[in-house]
């Protein structure tokens, strides 16, 4: 009787799992399900993981925080992280802030340019490099910078200076307008009669540019770069993909890159096919999720 009571149980046990609504599901990129564990293995093998979210996805966020955790365990002192919410002019300040110099509330007042989330979606990956003296690389370029290519084109940053060129990358970028990523920007930006379209891939290439560079240049052998972005900015092996692979080929620095894609469907128990080979592996979240803002 015991025994029928205990398989009983076992039985609605079971049956409550099987009914529960999933946060989240992990694909590799042809689309075949896969697991947290298994993306924690591959990504410690990996020179560079670029963990591509939607900016106000909490899953995405939480689990940006569990990796970071989980990779420090595993790599400790090797690893680097760097995200694009963070600008470049900010890097001393944000290093003085990891080194223990500065108080976490004059860090955060004397910050340009935090992003309104940054509280509840990256200070907690901030905050933890910090206790841990992780090193954090704001990657992006100064967002005036960025603006002056949406208006002008590339030529519009041969008038900044000197010291002003140290937070970019390296002049003239690499760049290829026929990138299906930013084909896709052109016709949409063009769709929507937004202000200087014509430009719009080359603001987004700066971008992609600068992050690839700030992260060849403080990367090295035998380390780990974690980097957050959005997931645009990796999706498809294009973006910060495509910057790495071309500056990895100049330097003769053969890379290992881990892409990571956030996705939202309406039903995540299959990948659909618009969101196959999207990256190595692929976080899908329900539609439903709510957002951090």
């Amino acid at each position: 009787m015991k025994r029928l009571l205990l398989f009983s149980s076992c039985l609605l046990l079971l049956s409550s799992f099987m009914g529960d609504n999933p946060a989240y599901r992990l694909f590799r990129k042809d689309g075949k399900l896969s697991s947290y564990q298994n993306l924690l293995k591959e990504a410690q093998k990996a020179d560079i993981v670029l963990f591509g979210e939607l900016h106000n996805n909490p899953i995405a966020h939480w689990m940006q925080l569990e990796l970071t955790q989980d990779l420090y365990m595993a790599r400790g002192k090797d690893l680097i992280l760097g995200a694009e919410m963070l600008e470049a002019d900010n890097q001393l300040i944000l290093s003085e802030y990891i080194a223990g110099m500065i108080r976490k509330k004059d860090f955060e007042s004397g910050m340009a340019n935090l992003w309104n989330n940054y509280k509840t979606d990256y200070a907690p990956l901030v905050d933890f490099a910090a206790s841990k003296k992780i090193p954090f690389i704001a990657t992006n370029i100064p967002r005036r910078y960025a603006a002056m290519v949406n208006q002008k084109g590339f030529e519009a940053l041969d008038s900044i200076n000197a010291r002003a060129r140290g937070m970019i990358a390296p002049l003239p970028i690499p760049y290829d307008p026929s990138l299906p990523g930013y084909q896709k920007m052109l016709s949409m930006g063009q769709g929507q009669g937004m202000h200087g379209t014509n430009n719009l891939p080359k603001a987004q290439a700066i971008k992609d540019a600068t992050m690839a560079h700030f992260i060849m240049k403080n990367g090295s052998e035998g380390k780990l770069f974690l980097h957050f972005h959005g997931s645009y900015h990796s999706d498809n092996f294009e973006g910060i993909v495509w910057y790495l692979k071309k500056y990895g080929e100049m330097y003769s620095q053969p890379l290992n890159i881990l892409t990571i894609a956030t996705v939202t469907q309406q039903e995540i128990e299959k990948l659909e096919e618009s969101n196959v080979n999207l990256a190595n592996f692929i976080l899908c979240v329900p539609e439903t999720m709510t957002g951090t803002y």
